[in-house]
């Protein structure tokens, strides 16, 4: 068959001597199946690395195909020095990142777009169109009016920048290279050469502009050319699926080789016997002008189809055909093709019945031929049963002999089912922007009680996020980097309900909150009792620190929570006055540590926070600034009022850090010193004001007898830290 083809292709690029040579290489072809050459037409192949090699043929593509490209521009490692740390009593880390440039040519055939990429192995921009690493990417798709990439421009300058036009070629700029180990990654990309599936016709006539495609109606997903000639990739499309050439007239008529058309094939005069001696010599032995032959079983017993496979990520897949019983070889076509596995597998069924089996042949002469019929025409003789393909025909001096081929029968029925196999696809989910909130929280007794316990929780809407870098925003617009938040994201969002007041003494059945989580497949769970007064569930809305027993799902992200404690960690004086809308952040964790001498004054500054998936940059105030140093309000306050109608203020000191009250201990200081600050009538602008060094205060009956009509009677009671003072104790009489 690749005799027929290749003899025809030969002849109509290279004339005779053209033909002679064509079937020389066909008939080498043909005898690949019992160990002999191949063509080098265009093979499939595991997914290979990317090439820089001078020289390296640009394939075409056709339909959707994924493959390597060769690497054409490129800038040496850009490098980039951020350091971290640095504060108080912490070391300083210089971290160091690294970037290139560089240009990636794909097909020498314009194609439509890129779909997915994978460098390494892995989703470096999905389906969506979106990175999963820094930088940026332009696509030029070949045509032959593209301009000049501006970034090649500015490098080589304008003058020895080319276009590279007629050639599709992907330009990265400034990408991140800290998930490929500081290296440049092998890419293989997702190429949409064209915007459907592609018959064989298409490909014939781009490859043969000339030839007419009669019956190619056959459909492929993709297809790829990265080497040898027309004939070539003529004959590497014929070993899967069976084409006949013929010369007709001025052009290549290239048809299905099996192909029976909807017009009934020819039917040949009755045989003329020969006389004389028959071609190559022998002895005239067609008495009846009929001479038959049955070929011996070929040592191929199964053929098996290998293919790039969509549903595998475009992985080679292998499909059997059904072949022979008896003991033999497995020859494997390659088709660089993309193809189902259904239509894979009834393509090496039919190869199967046509290489496995004994062929029939036949020499059939006659006297006079139709002009109508050429080699790879379907025929039908007077007194032989089926369909017989003409191979070829020679012209002697008396008649037309025929070297026919009897086609393979129907197909005893459909081939087996079959399916691709599994794979483990690698998640492509859409980098979501960022979603922060940053605070600060009481001093948890561990680590310095004076350096502000500042964190950053920050997280997505899906998966896909792929973390953020973080800068504090200082008075002015300055940014100061903070480092990264991670891929991990924190459990935050939003309250949509009132949560309404309670008492930070009791758990708190009354009252629940609906959170809206930053993300729907975020979740919360039940915690017991005891392991609320472990620590678990702590949670911060807005300004108040609660443990919640109870997480009801509502569905898409929203979430019931119920049996709370109130006011946990000294936070009892922002239980009132709660609003809807409200930020709420799980303290588990996923929380990010921020370097307190980075970030300056937490009143003033706010954090920046800027990943893959925002457009600009999220900021965040810090809610809570200075809460770390700041005292907690005192209990137990009483009042007493003496026989003379003196007062005595007595109450309760608590302590930062110390949240478990032992028996018979007192809590420390954990200030420089004890100090408090009473003041009398309103807190803001109160009327008679003292300072003690301990938890009481006698007040003069003369005090207050001489307190100016309508004075609130309040007692405002703040214990002095060392940086801040506390809440007040309101003491009313």
């Amino acid at each position: 068959m690749a005799t027929l083809l290749l003899t025809a292709v030969g002849t109509v690029f290279g004339g005779p001597l053209g033909g002679a040579l064509g079937a020389l290489i066909g008939q080498q072809v043909d005898s690949a199946i019992i160990g002999s050459r191949t063509v080098e037409g265009p093979r499939l192949k595991e997914l290979t690395v990317q090439t820089s090699s001078y020289g390296s043929t640009l394939p075409r593509h056709y339909g959707r195909m994924r493959a390597a490209g060769t690497v054409i521009w490129s800038t040496e490692l850009i490098e980039h020095r951020e350091k971290q740390g640095g504060g108080k009593g912490k070391p300083s880390v210089t971290a160091y990142s690294y970037t290139a440039s560089f240009a990636v040519a794909l097909a020498s055939r314009p194609i439509a777009d890129i779909k997915r990429i994978w460098a390494d192995g892995n989703l470096l921009r999905g389906a969506g169109g979106d990175l999963k690493a820094g930088g940026a990417m332009r696509l030029y798709t070949g045509h032959g009016d593209q301009p000049v990439d501006p970034l090649l421009a500015q490098a080589e300058g304008i003058a020895m920048c080319p276009a590279f036009r007629h050639s599709a070629y992907v330009v990265f700029e400034d990408l991140q290279r800290a998930d490929f180990g500081n290296r440049l990654p092998s890419l293989t990309f997702e190429i949409l050469a064209d915007d459907a599936d592609i018959p064989i016709a298409l490909i014939a006539g781009d490859i043969v502009p000339d030839a007419v495609a009669t019956g190619l109606d056959e459909q492929l997903s993709g297809f790829t050319i990265d080497r040898g000639t027309a004939g070539d990739v003529l004959a590497t499309i014929s070993a899967a699926i069976p084409l006949a050439c013929s010369v007709r007239g001025d052009s290549l008529d290239i048809r299905l080789a099996e192909s029976r058309l909807a017009a009934p094939p020819a039917s040949l005069p009755l045989p003329a016997a020969a006389s004389g001696s028959d071609r190559a010599g022998q002895q005239a032995h067609h008495a009846t002008g009929i001479s038959r032959r049955r070929e011996p079983l070929p040592r191929a017993r199964q053929i098996a189809l290998r293919y790039y496979d969509p549903d595998r990520d475009y992985q080679p897949g292998l499909q059997r055909g059904r072949g022979r019983a008896e003991p033999g070889d497995l020859a494997v076509i390659d088709l660089p093709a993309t193809l189902g596995a259904a239509q894979a597998m009834r393509l090496a069924d039919r190869a199967c019945r046509r290489t496995t089996r004994a062929t029939e042949t036949m020499q059939y002469r006659v006297t006079e031929l139709d002009a109508g019929v050429a080699p790879g025409d379907i025929v039908r003789l007077p007194a032989e049963p089926g369909d017989w393909r003409v191979e070829q025909w020679e012209w002697q001096a008396d008649g037309v002999t025929l070297d026919l081929v009897a086609l393979a029968a129907a197909a005893p029925g459909s081939p087996a089912a079959t399916d691709p196999g599994r794979i483990n696809l690698p998640l492509d989910l859409t980098a979501a922007p960022t979603v922060i909130a940053a605070f600060e929280l009481p001093w948890d007794g561990i680590g310095e009680r004076d350096r502000p316990a500042l964190f950053v929780a920050a997280s997505a809407a899906s998966a896909g996020w792929s973390g953020a870098a973080l800068f504090a925003e200082q008075p002015g617009g300055t940014l100061v980097p903070l480092g990264a938040t991670g891929r991990r994201r924190a459990v935050l969002g939003t309250t949509t309900t009132l949560l309404g007041s309670g008492s930070p003494l009791l758990v708190d059945r009354r009252n629940s909150v609906v959170v809206q989580l930053a993300g729907a497949d975020l979740a919360l769970v039940d915690a017991t009792m005891a392991q609320l007064l472990q620590g678990a569930n702590r949670a911060l809305i807005d300004n108040e620190i609660v443990q919640f027993g109870s997480a009801q799902a509502l569905g898409a992200g929203a979430w019931r929570l119920s049996q709370l404690l109130r006011g946990r960690a000294g936070s009892e004086w922002a239980i009132d006055g709660h609003r809807i809308g409200e930020p709420f952040v799980l303290l588990d964790d996923a929380l990010v540590p921020l370097d307190p001498a980075l970030l300056g004054d937490a009143a003033l500054a706010g954090v920046v926070a800027s990943g893959l998936g925002d457009t600009l940059p999220v900021t965040s105030p810090v809610h809570g600034a200075c809460t770390t140093v700041q005292p907690l309000a005192p209990v137990h306050g009483t009042i007493a009022t003496g026989a003379t109608g003196d007062l005595t203020a007595t109450w309760v000191r608590r302590s930062r850090g110390a949240w478990a009250w032992a028996d018979l201990v007192d809590v420390p200081l954990n200030e420089q010193s004890e100090a408090w600050d009473i003041a009398l009538g309103d807190p803001d602008q109160p009327t008679l004001r003292w300072r003690t060094t301990e938890a009481m205060i006698d007040i003069p009956a003369s005090q207050i007898v001489a307190l100016p009509s309508g004075t609130p009677r309040i007692l405002s009671i703040r214990q002095i830290g060392s940086r801040a003072l506390s809440h007040a104790l309101s003491l009313p009489f």
